[in-house]
């Protein structure tokens, strides 16, 4: 079992200063072939940022970048490659490794070397925001090492309302504590804090009636 707690603010804060800047440079970078917009999602857009202090995994962001290539001139894999290229000439400088690029995500990762530490980590999911109100993420299918436009699951859809929700129905609280209680008891250690994050909205939200309230 992990023994996770939230981060404050306070701590949170300067790190999100610097990831703001690595992301501004890396606009600059890929401007000439397309632009993006960027939304810290999940638990880091909420304050409920997390860090397990018996591991040696520290907290981590969750950001969405949504990239306007509406004439499609770019392939899924030539969007993430050249994100990661961009990333990698920049994130160096300010003490971050590579990024790594895993199914869903680029990762960046600030590592304490000497003590085998990850301090912390910054998630980045390519995504395209449907007009039907879906989202579709680049998917990179490592068998088959190929890159693809995918659909979000169903659970990542209306989480800003079900949020909402959850909060007029005074179960803020309850979302809380129910988060770290996912985070503790999760064996996955493929399974993101933004996919923590939607399950226990989702799981929290079914239990209250926000189903039957909403048809």
């Amino acid at each position: 079992m992990h023994d996770f707690r939230y981060v404050s603010k306070k701590e949170a804060a300067p790190v999100k200063a610097e990831l703001l800047e690595i992301i501004h440079e890396v606009q600059d970078i890929v401007r000439d072939d397309f632009t993006f917009q960027y939304t810290f999602i999940g638990s880091s857009s909420r304050n409920m940022i997390t860090e397990d202090i018996k591991s040696n995994i520290g907290y981590d962001f969750d950001v969405n970048l949504e990239v306007n290539d509406d004439e499609e001139n770019f392939s899924a894999e030539q969007i993430k490659l050249k994100l990661k290229q961009a990333f990698d000439s920049v994130a160096w400088r300010y003490g971050y490794d590579h990024c790594e690029d895993s199914t869903r995500v680029l990762t960046l990762k600030v590592k304490d070397r000497e003590h085998s530490r990850i301090l912390h980590s910054c998630d980045f999911a390519i995504v395209y925001n449907c007009s039907n109100g879906n989202q579709q993420y680049i998917r990179h299918n490592k068998e088959q090492g190929t890159y693809t436009w995918e659909y979000q699951p169903k659970g990542f859809i209306y989480l800003p309302e079900k949020i909402d929700w959850l909060k007029e129905n005074g179960l803020w609280g309850d979302l809380l504590d129910y988060y770290i209680i996912k985070k503790n008891y999760n064996t996955n250690p493929d399974k993101h804090s933004r996919s923590l994050f939607a399950e226990s909205i989702n799981e929290l939200c079914r239990k209250h009636g926000f189903e039957s309230h909403n048809k």
